[in-house]
């Protein structure tokens, strides 16, 4: 996939990537000239171009692709609702203007329905693809959504011709979200991102790009990435909030051992005389063990319990800043709680038997 993007990235940039691998071609049409009636003109010469490379299997358009520009936002009406005040709004959604194609170019699964064509334009009937979730909440089900209609702010009624998979359209760590497809051709943009999907190799593909771009009008800027390396700064807030939650559960980690070491071997100081009667009466050691760690281990049961309460209370805010965090996953927290409890137990097993190791009479001697 390839996808070309206006001054952003370098032309010279270093392509290291797997075949099939996306790449994002970004162009400024308004900074080449092209204005009003000329920009859709010359935004279907760039897709049938990109398309003519060979190796090329699919060709799209997007004016703002999903996750690293985020999402315009537009409320969206029932068809039976006549008040359109923001009030009355069933939802907002997450709008896309883009080009036929596109979504096979993109990956993006079409479900159901048929994809845009070129004859949706602003002289056709209005018509949109919709995601599974605008169908679920709108009309009740993908199935039923197919030929009906919603309507925008300004009162327009769109037809769903068509239902594509759910995605992320703003963040990584975002719940299921609203989103509708419109045609490009009904709101064209001076700045378009295109797609391309290939079946030949990357660093050929590239320079093919570029030819044919530069074939096309040679003013015209344009940048050629990685759709990966888009997807980058998606990435980096949760990659940062994950290392900085990592460095944090280290240091808790290292302050809870101290504590717990220190409580134990405080508990055991004051219990030296008692400890030393107790193997001078002939106590085994698994006793002695067991009357001196009974007391740690339940501090250590009612803190991993409260921490488990709070850890499940603070899951929400954990989702929203880490990508694919599962805090409810039974084996994430059986393993958190086996993991410090076995901590605890070796903080506090440590100086117990450290102990057991003195002699009764020394320890009959101490005060």
């Amino acid at each position: 996939m390839v996808v070309v993007r206006g001054l952003v990235r370098s032309l010279n940039s270093n392509f290291d990537f797997e075949p099939n691998e996306a790449l994002l071609v970004e162009t400024a049409l308004r900074m080449a000239g092209y204005r009003n009636n000329e920009i859709p003109i010359m935004q279907k010469r760039i897709i049938e171009a990109l398309r003519a490379i060979p190796g090329v299997q699919a060709v799209g358009s997007v004016a703002r692709p999903p996750l690293y520009y985020g999402a315009n936002f537009n409320s969206v009406f029932t068809d039976n609702t006549s008040d359109l005040r923001p009030s009355n709004a069933a939802a907002p959604v997450a709008t896309y203007n883009v080009s036929p194609d596109y979504f096979r170019a993109a990956g993006t699964p079409l479900l159901s329905g048929r994809d845009f064509t070129w004859h949706d334009d602003a002289n056709s009937s209005r018509v949109a693809v919709i995601n599974q979730e605008f169908a679920r909440k709108i009309f009740g089900s993908p199935a039923a959504a197919i030929g009906n209609y919603y309507k925008l702010r300004d009162g327009t009624r769109v037809q769903v011709i068509g239902i594509a998979q759910d995605g992320k359209y703003e963040t990584l760590a975002e719940d299921r979200q609203l989103a509708m497809f419109l045609p490009v051709l009904l709101s064209p943009a001076s700045e378009m991102s295109f797609v391309v999907r290939a079946d030949r190799d990357p660093q050929q593909l590239v320079g093919s790009v570029k030819d044919t771009v530069k074939g096309l009008d040679p003013g015209l800027p344009f940048t050629i990435v990685k759709w990966r390396q888009e997807l980058e700064s998606a990435l980096f807030p949760s990659r940062m909030a994950t290392i900085s939650l990592g460095v944090l559960g280290a240091m808790g980690a290292m302050l809870s051992i101290t504590g717990i070491f220190g409580m134990a071997a405080y508990s055991v100081s004051k219990r030296i005389k008692e400890l030393g009667i107790r193997i001078a009466l002939g106590a085994q050691h698994r006793e002695v063990l067991h009357a001196d760690l009974g007391r740690a281990v339940r501090l250590l049961a009612f803190g991993s319990v409260a921490g488990l309460i709070l850890g499940l209370l603070a899951t929400r805010v954990l989702s929203s800043i880490v990508y694919q965090a599962t805090p409810r996953d039974p084996l994430v927290l059986a393993g958190v709680v086996i993991a410090m409890a076995l901590i605890g137990v070796l903080a506090t097993w440590i100086p117990a038997k450290r102990v057991l190791r003195l002699d009764p009479l020394i320890l009959l001697r101490e005060e």
